[in-house]
């Protein structure tokens, strides 16, 4: 393996894996449009942030970003509730104009601000081993994104270690986790949160439209092979490791997007499952409503 290869895969797992993990709440909160509404309001943050610090450093992206993100899932409560809309219309209400928003302070201010709309909705990932890292004496540290996914994956890590049966309780039982003194709210926006400075954290290297798959596709495809939580985790965060390694080899196959290749295995992975999963699978259930008639008769 190459050291270019090598670069990219492993940024790649560090995008995948700590998506993956906050995609699992997402999905068993029955909020995954939630993830895709996040990962494209979070842009006007971004552009906010650059003109506010005058530096596109991760810090400060992060915050921006962070902030996008709780007032995203505000607003979205905000009108499901206050102006009765159905949850998914507060979440095409809310997401298509902020994240419109950012398109346009983007387009207004093109030549002040070093952003790029098409690098934030595609992203490309092969240029990892090219976005260096280099110290002001000159020292090369390596990839940046490298840092930054890093950074982000221990942060992920730690919040689920720790806020574990917090996080556990309010995602399978609210009212119990009420009951029990757990702010459902406090730990509603801490994970909106998580998935704010996640998603930033991945829109140069993989851009938003991957950045949706991650969260959502492999937790969905755990769903379906296991109903234990802290299985569906782990096999969660072993498929983000099968997609970087597979894409980018497809990718290298077809001379195509590496992103797009991501995105591409993230899908079939989860027909094969649809399909052969033991308890959910299509083909499971046929041949085990054959089996019952076939005993019946």
């Amino acid at each position: 393996m190459s050291a270019e290869a090598f670069w990219i895969i492993a940024a790649g797992a560090l995008v995948a894996i700590p998506c993956g993990l906050l995609g699992c709440y997402l999905i068993l909160r029955k909020m995954a449009m939630v993830g895709d509404a996040i990962s494209h309001a979070v842009l006007p943050g971004i552009v906010i942030a650059f003109f506010v610090s005058g530096t596109r450093e991760p810090i400060s992206m992060l915050i921006g970003a962070g902030i996008l993100g709780i007032l995203t899932t505000f607003l979205i409560e905000f009108f499901h509730t206050k102006a009765r809309l159905q949850t998914d219309a507060s979440i095409g209400v809310t997401f298509t104009w902020l994240f419109a928003m950012g398109i346009i302070l983007i387009s207004l201010f093109a030549g002040q601000v070093d952003l790029d709309q098409e690098c934030v909705l595609y992203g490309e990932i092969a240029y990892v081993p090219i976005d260096l890292w280099i110290t002001s004496n000159g020292t090369i540290m390596g990839p940046r994104v490298m840092y930054i996914m890093g950074a982000v994956f221990v942060l992920v890590l730690l919040f689920i270690l720790f806020g574990y049966k917090e996080l556990f309780l309010t995602t399978f039982d609210p009212k119990f986790a009420a009951a029990s003194g757990i702010s459902v709210a406090l730990w509603h926006y801490l994970l909106m949160g998580a998935v704010s400075f996640t998603t930033v954290g991945a829109f140069e290297s993989v851009g938003a439209i991957l950045v949706v798959a991650l969260l959502i596709v492999p937790p969905a495809t755990a769903y379906l092979l296991t109903e234990n939580f802290k299985k569906m985790l782990l096999i969660t965060a072993g498929l983000g490791v099968v997609i970087s390694i597979v894409g980018y080899y497809i990718a290298a196959g077809l001379d195509g997007s590496v992103a797009g290749a991501m995105a591409l295995v993230a899908g079939i992975l989860f027909a094969l499952a649809f399909l052969f999963s033991p308890q959910e699978g299509v083909v499971f259930k046929h041949k085990k409503h054959t089996l019952t008639l076939d005993q019946e008769s």
